[in-house]
């Protein structure tokens, strides 16, 4: 099918839907006739994991696409982690609703700067942010996640000399914990470094028993007054593990869907940030450009879909199963 004009300048499919569609139902119509799976990041809204065969943090997403039996992979998150399936799984179809889904990590490393970095330090080896597009994976030695990135360094010999990146948050949380002095990428998460320590503390007045779970891609101070710091997966994991009833959440808002399901009967409160003089949970605007009308669409013309060198691909492949060993 030829490309639209129109769908290369939006970068989505923006073609007309029939009126009165059930759209879920459409959509899982379109799955089985394609033999399509949809893989969801936690961060997505609700009406989105709710249709997803997968949902999962950024390493769960990555070996689902590695091992799916599926034709057509469609990746409701950000373009890296469509990226990541296409690495994993070239020949599979591979396909985003929306190529506006970018991140701000990503934006923030570029390959050719990485480059220049590399050639600085060329006795360093590259430790890079899942977070990352595949030609900076490609220059990369192994690729981490917020699950595996403590594990994985600490296996290695503690004089190795490491440059990090792109999350300077996650890599001096790193350094702290792990006791390594890694040369750190000044990069940021847009939602995690919004998060203000006095909105924290102040909602902790009003829910004085609740615990506070954070991202380690948040700033140190708000790492500091935490009483558990993880993955997506991890935070997830102590909700349902653990026996308190009350949890403040400091992550993107669209995590607290699926601790809810997990949780019924406890209460998970998001911090919300100040915006145009309005208060609202705090949501990953690249993440949330992903509906299911885009998906619909993307699904039933087969477009955007995600192409990468094949030269690239081979090198970035590299990185990411060393995590995946590692892991």
């Amino acid at each position: 099918m030829k490309v639209k004009e129109n769908w290369l300048k939006k970068g989505f499919v923006d073609e007309p839907i029939e009126n009165n569609i059930d759209l879920k139902i459409a959509i899982k119509n379109l799955c089985k006739e394609k033999n399509a799976i949809i893989m969801a990041h936690y961060y997505q809204n609700k009406d989105v994991q709710e249709i997803a065969d997968y949902i999962g943090d950024s390493l769960a997403l990555a070996q689902w696409a590695k091992n799916t039996d599926a034709d057509i992979i469609v990746v409701c998150g950000v373009n890296f982690m469509g990226e990541t399936a296409k690495i994993l799984s070239p020949e599979k179809t591979v396909l985003i609703p929306d190529l506006n889904a970018g991140c701000s990590l990503a934006d923030s490393c570029k390959a050719e700067d990485l480059l220049k970095l590399k050639n600085q330090f060329p006795n360093h080896k590259v430790i890079s942010y899942v977070n990352t597009t595949a030609e900076v994976k490609a220059l990369t030695d192994i690729c981490v996640t917020s699950t595996n990135a403590k594990k994985i360094i600490s296996q290695l010999p503690k004089n190795e000399k490491i440059i990090f990146g792109p999350d300077k948050n996650l890599g001096g949380y790193i350094n702290k914990t792990v006791g390594v002095d890694m040369k750190l990428w000044d990069g940021a998460c847009h939602v995690h470094e919004q998060f203000q320590l006095s909105e924290i503390l102040e909602m902790k007045k009003k829910y004085p028993n609740a615990k506070i779970l954070t991202h380690p891609e948040c700033k140190d101070e708000i790492i500091a007054i935490s009483d558990v710091v993880g993955s997506t997966q991890a935070l997830i994991n102590y909700s349902v593990e653990n026996d308190y009833n009350e949890f403040i959440v400091v992550t993107e808002s669209g995590v607290i869907h699926e601790m809810k399901r997990l949780n019924p009967t406890k209460i998970f409160i998001p911090i919300q940030i100040q915006e145009d003089g309005i208060k609202k949970c705090n949501e990953c605007k690249y993440m949330r450009l992903n509906t299911l009308e885009k998906i619909y669409n993307c699904l039933k013309y087969n477009y955007p879909i995600i192409e990468i060198e094949e030269e690239i691909r081979k090198k970035a492949e590299k990185s990411i199963i060393e995590m995946l060993k590692l892991s």
